[in-house]
Parts: structure tokens; C-alpha cells; sequence
């Protein structure tokens, strides 16, 4: 595609020839091919124009920054925000790839990974070919790419809305979140659907303020309008939240539909119960009534569930089958996921790292009256400081026994973090936990202390498989290392029951 093509509608300067034919494009300097146009954004750490060089060295033929870079011999072009620009260059590159797909956007802080994979679910059993672009990883088209962002970089987001294009996927669900919508990679996509599931604290150290949050989320909604597609547009969202009174004014260019366990929504909640198996409720819709019996556990994950019923039948797909597709969706990596060796006891893993998403799980799993309820959880490095008193003092409030531990410490001191934790403790007096920094140490000591009917909740990582520790990702996995520590215990009990009874 020619240069000129890909600057349609883009305020930029070209600095040579504009007619240059571009084969690919890319920010990556390690990507670059030849006949390649490459994008020098400006990053948290590092700065995309130390790269051009190199980039025109492996065959880029254009580089693409907020100024004229000295010495480059390559075509140059001048935008004012690099960021904001490859939105718009990678949708003229790959042809607005979005138009072809029904597109919806999951945002809140918690719940947008399980939504996707129960949509997922209820589109592809009513044989809708269905992508997903979230944090565990993108999938589409029987491929699998592991994610290295919740949403990915905007040229990232066009090349698979166009490869799922081709290969005639009908619906994409995507978790959008606020860095993605305050950092423009889901700039210009046109939303079909948009889904609020709450707001709670989280990404302090990046939004600064509760308000700031919030304004990030809420450009999803207020981008929510008509363009090229004939979908309708709806923004479906938590009545129950107490920001939605201030996001549903805002949105103007579609309809709105509620969820929750007022009375007041769309799509409400009644009589829920709990057990081992998941949660059963009654499930009241302008469509009608239905008994659900959900495998999957807590009031959170009931809000998620009314969340996708409002987003498939909004869809197209049939009350009934939307409602069978939920009763059978399976687990969700790293989101209440059971570790079973055969154990008297129950161990889970969760992703839960915020401080109403600790408490959504510990409330689910009390409601199991376990003989106790025993917490491993961190806080991680470099992130919002401001919850990790208050996640000290859910874990402590609703659980037995906690054990505080490490959780991606990155460049931070994992003690000192772990000290910012027990501030929230301390301040209620509280003494039912202890400080193992090193996490394989605490989930083998939370393991150790196991007895019959305790429930241990693993929580901060869920579906990661890796440390942090400073720029350093080491391989570690909640669910394998529980694994180990169960299945040691579990060989010593037998060959001390097989001892006692020689």
C-alpha cells in the first residue's frame, strides 16, 4: 500500500517520497522487514527514535515519530502523537478491519476475562465463529497467542481483526482497558456493544484518582454511536455499581440496557444460592424467567453471567440457548480453579489482585462454611501503593488464616511491599497471619496447615505463569506449585498410613 494511502485523514509531514510503497508496518525494531514503515512511540521507559536507526538497518523505508530524526536514511514522516497516529495508520493499512465484525468491548475493573469466555462460549455453541483479544490470550480461527496486554497495542488489534476477518469470524469480544482507552489502542474501532461491569480501586499509580479512572472507562461509552455498520448499538451496563449513575448520562449515540440485582434492571438476579457445584438463580428478562444453575462460583460471577445474557440476546442468539450455553461453560484459567490431587481440603487459584475482587471470592467461598478459610495473596511492584492496606485488611477480615507473600515485586523491595500490607492489618489489631516474602514458601506453608474441609485460596496471579522480580519474568505457577506441595503431602500421609498399619 502506497504511503499516501496509509496518511489518508492523518495531520502529518512527509519529508520525501510520499508515494513509497509500504509492505508492513510495525513499532517494533526487531520486527522490521524490508520495505517496512516503522513507528517510534515514545514509552514509559524508553523512546522509539533510539530504535530507527536500527530499524533502517534491518530494511524499514520509512519512519514514522513526533519529530525529524537526524541522520536517517529513510522517508520521514512527522505526526504530532505517534500513539494516537498508528491507530489511525493501522486502520487505513489493514482497511478498517472492525466493519466486518460485530465488536464488543468488556471494561470495568473486575469480571472482563470471565465475560469473554462465557461470551465466547454462548456465541460458538450457537455457531457464531467467535475471537477473543483479552488478558490470558488472544484466540481466533483455532489459533491461541498469548497476551502481553489486557488489549494490545492499536496496530496489534487491526492485523487480528483482519485476520479474523478473513477468515469469517463473526463476532470479537475484547476486554478494553483503561490504559488501552487513556494510551488510544482501541482508537477509531467502531463498538458495537459496550459492557460496564463495575469500578473499584485499581491503577492508581497510572490514573492518579478515582475521577481519572473513571473518565478512562467511560470513553468507551462515549465513543458508542453510529458509523459504517448496521449493528445497533448498546451499551450494557451494572445498575448495581454506584458509577453507573454517572456513565449512563453519558452515553448518547445508543440504547442502554441495565443488569444486576435490583429490581430496577433489565436483567436482574433473584434467589441466589450457593454450593460446591457453582451458583443457582432465577433469572428475570423482558424475555421472560429462567432457572440458572451457573458452575461457577459467587455473586461476582452471577453479575457476569447477567452481563453476557443481556449481551447475547441482544445479539440475536436465542433466551434458551444463551441460558444452556452458561450452564456449560467451562473453567476459567486462574479464576476460581480448583487444584484437586485427591486432597481432604479444597484449594483454588485466582487472579483476584484488587481488594473488591479478594472480597468477591472470599464472601463466595465463606458461603461454602469451610472449617477455615486460609489466604496466600501479594500485592504487586511498582503499582497503585494505595490498596495494599486494604487488601491486607479484607484477607484478614474474612479469612482464618492469611499468609502475605510476593506477587510480581518487580523493582520494589517484595519486604517493604509486604510492610505497605500489614499497615491495613495492624490497624485493626488484627494477628491471624504471617510475612513469607518468598511465594513458594507461603503456598507450601498454607498447604502444610491444611485439615479436612479448610478451603485455601490462592490468590494475586491466577492464570500467570511467571514472577516479576526487577525486568526479570521467572517461571511460576500458582496451580503447579500448590500442585507440588498437595501431592507431597498427600504421599506422606499415605506412607505414614501405610507405616501405621504395619
Amino acid at each position: 500500500m502506497k504511503l499516501s494511502k496509509i496518511l489518508k485523514n492523518i495531520d502529518s509531514k512527509v519529508k520525501g517520497d510520499a508515494d513509497i510503497e509500504i509492505k508492513g508496518i510495525t513499532y517494533d525494531s526487531r520486527k522490521v522487514k524490508r520495505g517496512y514503515a516503522f513507528i517510534a512511540l515514545s514509552g514509559q521507559h524508553v523512546d522509539g527514535r533510539s530504535f530507527a536507526a536500527k530499524a533502517v538497518s534491518e530494511g524499514a523505508v520509512c519512519v514514522i515519530a513526533d519529530a525529524e530524526i537526524p541522520g536517517i536514511k529513510a522517508v520521514q514522516v512527522e505526526v504530532k502523537n505517534p500513539a494516537e497516529a498508528m491507530a489511525d495508520i493501522s486502520s487505513n493499512f489493514y482497511s478498517h478491519p472492525d466493519k466486518n465484525l460485530h465488536l464488543i468491548g468488556v471494561t470495568g475493573t473486575n469480571g472482563k476475562t470471565t465475560i469473554t469466555y462465557m461470551l465466547e462460549s454462548i456465541f460458538s455453541r450457537n455457531k457464531k465463529a467467535t475471537g477473543v483479544i483479552g488478558t490470558i490470550n488472544y484466540r481466533y480461527a483455532k489459533k491461541v497467542i498469548p497476551a502481553l496486554n489486557t488489549t494490545p497495542q492499536s496496530l496489534d488489534v487491526d492485523r487480528m481483526l483482519a485476520e479474523m476477518s478473513r477468515e469469517k469470524v463473526a463476532v470479537c469480544v475484547m476486554e478494553v482497558s483503561s490504559h488501552a482507552l487513556e494510551l488510544d489502542r482501541v482508537r477509531g474501532l467502531e463498538f458495537d456493544t459496550a459492557i460496564f461491569t463495575n469500578l473499584t480501586r485499581d491503577h492508581l499509580d497510572f490514573h492518579r484518582t478515582m475521577e481519572d479512572y473513571f473518565s478512562a472507562k467511560a470513553k468507551l461509552f462515549t465513543s458508542l454511536k453510529s458509523g459504517e455498520k448496521n449493528f445497533p448499538k448498546t451499551a450494557i451496563v451494572n445498575i448495581d455499581d454506584p458509577w453507573s449513575n454517572k456513565l449512563i448520562p453519558l452515553v448518547k449515540g445508543a440504547g442502554v440496557v441495565t443488569y444486576g440485582l435490583s429490581p430496577k434492571a433489565d436483567y436482574c438476579a433473584e434467589n441466589i444460592r450457593a454450593s460446591s457445584r457453582g451458583s443457582e438463580f432465577l433469572v428475570q428478562t423482558p424475555l421472560g424467567r429462567r432457572k440458572v444453575e451457573l458452575p461457577h462460583l459467587g455473586r461476582h460471577n452471577v453479575y457476569n453471567a447477567l452481563a453476557c445474557v443481556a449481551s447475547a440476546v441482544g445479539f440475536g442468539v436465542p433466551f434458551e440457548s444463551t441460558i444452556s450455553a452458561l450452564e456449560n461453560v467451562q473453567q476459567v484459567p486462574g479464576r476460581l480453579e480448583k487444584v484437586d490431587c485427591g486432597q481432604n481440603y479444597t484449594v483454588v487459584v485466582d487472579y483476584a489482585h484488587t481488594d473488591d475482587a479478594l472480597r468477591n471470592v472470599l464472601e463466595a467461598l465463606k458461603e461454602l462454611n469451610p472449617a477455615r478459610l486460609v489466604t496466600v495473596f501479594g500485592c504487586g511492584g511498582d503499582r497503585d501503593r494505595s490498596k495494599r492496606p486494604v487488601m491486607g485488611d479484607v484477607a484478614t477480615d474474612l479469612s482464618d488464616f492469611v499468609f502475605v507473600t510476593s506477587d510480581n515485586p518487580r523493582t520494589e523491595d517484595p519486604e517493604r511491599i509486604a510492610l505497605d500490607i500489614e499497615v491495613g492489618i495492624r490497624r485493626k489489631h488484627r494477628s491471624n497471619y504471617q510475612v513469607l516474602v518468598e511465594r513458594e514458601q507461603a503456598i507450601a506453608a498454607a498447604v502444610n496447615m491444611a485439615a479436612k474441609g479448610d478451603i485455601i485460596l490462592i490468590a494475586g496471579k491466577g492464570h500467570e505463569t511467571y514472577q516479576i522480580i526487577g525486568d526479570q519474568r521467572v517461571h511460576f505457577n500458582d496451580v503447579e506449585m500448590a500442585r507440588k506441595y498437595i501431592s507431597a503431602a498427600e504421599n506422606s500421609r499415605r506412607a505414614c498410613a501405610v507405616s501405621e498399619g504395619k
